[in-house]
């Protein structure tokens, strides 16, 4: 049996239970919208964590909790919208204690005082598996000015909130294969890997000025592939210009390839597209201005492609995709 992994699954068994409401976009999306109320649509996210799949089975159960939030909320913003609140189901391996899940609640806690949301609900069970938290997070968005990885034209400019690579880098430093990097930024790189930050600050600005937006989640280059061909378009990213770290930098210095670092996962930066005058407006918000957009055609079929100092570099894995 030929193996399978997230996308084609989701192509093959889920996409047809979405139909064509305007509700799930087709499934096409990183969020349903739904509208709520005069004033706003209620946009609506889910992700979940698995141990020893997303993060280490001994990592402290509130960065486990504070992470969870993150990277809901990460979804939430790159559509321009604000957060609302969440629902919550946790599967806790057979002999958790009381203590730890005490943990769990104080990092949700810690979030939600950060971000302004409240928990409205969910599930909690036990199993004899690996420890599964999953959430539901809600946000309001402007009607009908909700974003979405759709909308990006010929001729649009690609841009990304900040730095890339970070939380891949201190993925490499937990296993003990990162070198080259001072210690003293060692402790960044993964505090970057267990707690993304998450800027509600650029919800307006995204929304303001992108025609298409989503957070990186799976790698740079994977996640701008997903754009690209849901729209139809080549994506042309400028190696060269993608910005990074001095951390990041060093580690390149020491042998590390800079493709690596567009091909990890667990950026949760915002990766958007925007006509010129959106990407100024952007630019001066704190985006970086990486790459074009360029109508796809037999010689430049859609996708998101790596080029540097005008050369394309190949590149045989894009980013991280569950096996199914």
């Amino acid at each position: 049996m030929a193996e399978h992994d997230e996308f084609s699954i989701l192509d093959a068994l889920f996409k047809p239970l979405a139909g064509l409401t305007k509700e799930s976009r087709g499934l096409m999306d990183d969020v349903a919208v739904i509208p709520a109320q005069a004033d706003y649509d209620l946009v609506v996210t889910t992700d979940a964590l698995v141990a020893g799949v997303h993060f280490f089975e001994h990592d402290p159960l509130d960065l486990v909790a504070r992470k969870l939030m993150r990277v809901n909320l990460s979804d939430i913003v790159a559509k321009g919208a604000t957060p609302y609140g969440y629902q919550l189901v946790t599967a806790w391996p057979r002999g958790t204690t009381f203590a730890e899940k005490q943990d769990f609640v104080r990092g949700l806690k810690t979030e939600q005082d950060r971000f302004h949301v409240e928990l409205f609900g969910g599930d909690t069970v036990s199993t004899f598996g690996p420890l599964h938290v999953s959430m539901t997070m809600f946000g309001k968005g402007q009607p009908g000015r909700v974003l979405s990885r759709l909308g990006a034209r010929p001729g649009d400019r690609i841009l990304v909130s900040g730095y890339i690579g970070q939380a891949y880098l201190g993925l490499k430093a937990l296993q003990g294969q990162l070198q080259g990097v001072h210690p003293g930024d060692v402790n960044e790189l993964v505090g970057a890997y267990h707690l993304p930050e998450i800027r509600c600050d650029l919800a307006k600005c995204v929304r303001d000025h992108a025609r298409a937006s989503m957070d990186i989640s799976d790698g740079l280059l994977a996640d701008a592939d997903h754009m690209a061909r849901a729209n139809g378009l080549m994506i042309r990213i400028d190696l060269n210009r993608v910005p990074t770290s001095l951390a990041a930098r060093a580690a390149i210095a020491a042998g590390l390839s800079p493709v690596e670092l567009v091909t990890g996962g667990d950026d949760y930066q915002v990766l958007c597209a925007a006509d010129d005058a959106g990407a100024k407006a952007l630019v001066m918000s704190g985006f970086h201005d990486i790459g074009e957009c360029i109508g796809a055609s037999g010689d430049t079929p859609a996708g998101a492609g790596l080029w540097a100092d005008g050369r394309h570099i190949p590149v045989k894995r894009k980013g991280f995709s569950h096996p199914l």
